[in-house]
């Protein structure tokens, strides 16, 4: 046959290459895009560009992620830099223990392997249907307050694709299971309704594609391949703001589809109306159906997320072990999802149960710094503000509203809480206030907490979104 089964044999067109071709592929790519998201986000620009960004996806086997290195300069360079950290995101990203390998592979060798990838990606193309991942149905979704109406929304849409929720907008915070509906969406469409035509896309593919469609005149075969669907799924639409050619398009994209019935699944990162950089059409467009927003989940529900990812992973998890993680164990469900997967490793190179104790020593040696760790003053407002839907202005102004109030005396609390500022300190952050009225504010919510479970779970979902992943 010519190459090994790790690559696809140069004689192959590749117009041919669909998407079951190369599943060891398309698990590492889609991880590898989310990967490089998070990764961005934790290095310097300039190291991203040099370094990560060129790194190729070739194959995952045995809990071995192996990527392209273009050259041994920066193979040497990621593998001494950047590979801890990698092999982290990557085991977060796909839910099980990887160590990460780099090849060096002779450049015709190098750039077949990069188009395979391309195409293994899971985008709306003209070669092939995206193939959603088996693990992210609704049956695997725990529902909970946080969520609810998002995962309605996201039913609704497999029942009555077109309906009335459409668009279906839903945001949130990374890490809380914003792309496991739209999987879900995929999945069950693939199973009642195995006609309809599903295309996923993130919007910085659809970007990238654009722009190379206008370099080598194929803009006719970019638009058919995004338009020729039922059923168009788009993740991450906060990353074409400010991007006003890729925005026309989607623009017109959006019309096209909306106005034959096609139903329409956006993602983002915050609500339409936060999209500063979008086209006021676009995001007039997005609120025209369901916006659903997904928040931190409180930690009952956490708990359930907990036993149900160690359900299917065949994990013995007591429900107290569930529960100290879900309350110690800081970040989103992605981060204590890993979590899970790095205390099923231990137990298992220990050879023993999982224990309260094994979790404790887990949280004392990966994530008690990020739980010591104090956010900033900004953080915290912004984090309320968002939570109440109520301007950073408002709660530091002056106006007396209950709802304003009620936010500004919770703002004051978790700052007091996670920070351990002064009063005075507080005061003069937060409008140059009086410090007794800081004190009163704090006192207020404190006795509330104590009473009321609703808003001690409120309070509880704001401070674990605070602490950093």
């Amino acid at each position: 046959m010519g190459e090994t089964a790790n690559f696809v044999a140069p004689t192959r067109a590749m117009d041919q290459l669909t998407l079951s071709d190369r599943p060891d592929v398309i698990q590492l790519s889609f991880a590898w895009e989310q990967a490089q998201r998070r990764i961005k986000g934790q290095v310097p620009p300039a190291a991203f560009e040099r370094f990560i960004k060129p790194l190729t996806p070739l194959r995952l086997s045995n809990g071995v992620a192996t990527f392209n290195a273009p050259g041994s300069f920066v193979r040497d360079w990621v593998n001494q830099k950047f590979r801890q950290q990698l092999e982290r995101i990557l085991s977060d990203e796909l839910g099980r223990i990887v160590t990460v390998a780099f090849e060096t592979l002779p450049r015709q060798k190098a750039e077949i392997v990069k188009e395979t990838s391309i195409k293994a990606t899971p985008v709306a193309g003209e070669s092939g249907r995206f193939k959603p991942n088996e693990r992210f149905t609704f049956e695997r979704f725990v529902v909970g307050q946080s969520n609810r109406l998002a995962y309605a929304g996201a039913k609704a849409v497999t029942s009555e694709p077109g309906g009335k929720f459409n668009p279906l907008f839903i945001y949130g915070d990374s890490g809380l299971g914003k792309t496991h509906l739209l999987h879900a969406i995929a999945n069950e469409l693939e199973q009642n309704q195995p006609g309809t035509h599903v295309a996923y896309v993130t919007a910085q593919q659809f970007a990238e594609d654009f722009v190379q469609a206008l370099q080598t005149n194929r803009i006719d075969q970019f638009r058919r391949a995004q338009r020729n669907v039922s059923v168009w799924l788009v993740d991450d639409i906060q990353f074409i703001a400010g991007r006003d050619k890729t925005q026309e398009e989607l623009f017109h994209t959006f019309n096209y589809l909306h106005s034959l019935g096609k139903q329409i699944v956006l993602i983002a990162d915050r609500p339409p109306r936060d999209l500063q950089l979008m086209d006021e059409r676009l995001r007039s467009r997005f609120e025209a159906g369901l916006v659903a927003d997904i928040q931190m989940p409180d930690t009952e529900t956490r708990c359930a997320i907990l036993l149900n990812k160690a359900e299917q992973d065949g994990l013995v998890l007591p429900n107290e072990v569930a529960m100290f993680l879900a309350e110690n164990v800081p970040g989103n469900v992605r981060i204590l999802e890993g979590a899970l997967t790095r205390l099923g490793a231990q137990a298992s190179i220990s050879d023993s149960h999982v224990s309260v104790e094994l979790a404790k020593t887990l949280v004392e040696q990966h994530y008690r710094s990020g739980i010591l760790s104090k956010p900033t003053f900004s953080q915290i407002v912004g984090a309320v503000s968002r939570f109440y839907e109520v301007p950073v202005d408002e709660i530091k102004g002056i106006r007396r509203q209950a709802p304003i109030v009620h936010a500004r005396h919770v703002a004051v609390f978790i700052t007091r809480e996670m920070t351990g500022d002064s009063w005075k300190h507080i005061g003069t952050l937060l409008g140059d206030r009086d410090h007794t009225s800081m004190m009163h504010g704090y006192q207020k919510i404190n006795e509330m907490v104590r009473a009321d479970r609703a808003l001690r779970s409120e309070v509880r979902q704001i401070m674990r979104a605070l602490q950093p992943s």
